[in-house]
């Protein structure tokens, strides 16, 4: 004999930003999605993302230079 049975998945579900809506993804697959209105804008509570475009920007700082290195950071090696 089968039974239904509802199972709680919540914290499984992922959301991403396409074509101004969040997608909700279980796993690879695509369960809904949540459509906000035109001109609706992003809010982001920490200070090293920014929005443009509808787009999610992290700001991360990097090495540059052909033989850059995390110790490269101070005279003592330090960051």
């Amino acid at each position: 004999m089968l039974n239904e049975k509802k199972v709680d998945v919540t914290d499984q579900i992922i959301g991403k930003m396409k074509n101004g809506e969040i997608q909700l993804l279980l796993g690879d697959s695509p369960i809904g999605k949540i459509k906000f209105p035109e001109n609706t804008q992003i809010e982001l509570l920490d200070h090293h993302f920014e929005t443009d475009q509808q787009r999610i920007f992290q700001n991360i700082t990097v090495t540059e230079g052909k033989d850059a290195r995390y110790t490269d950071c101070d005279q003592g090696g330090w960051c």
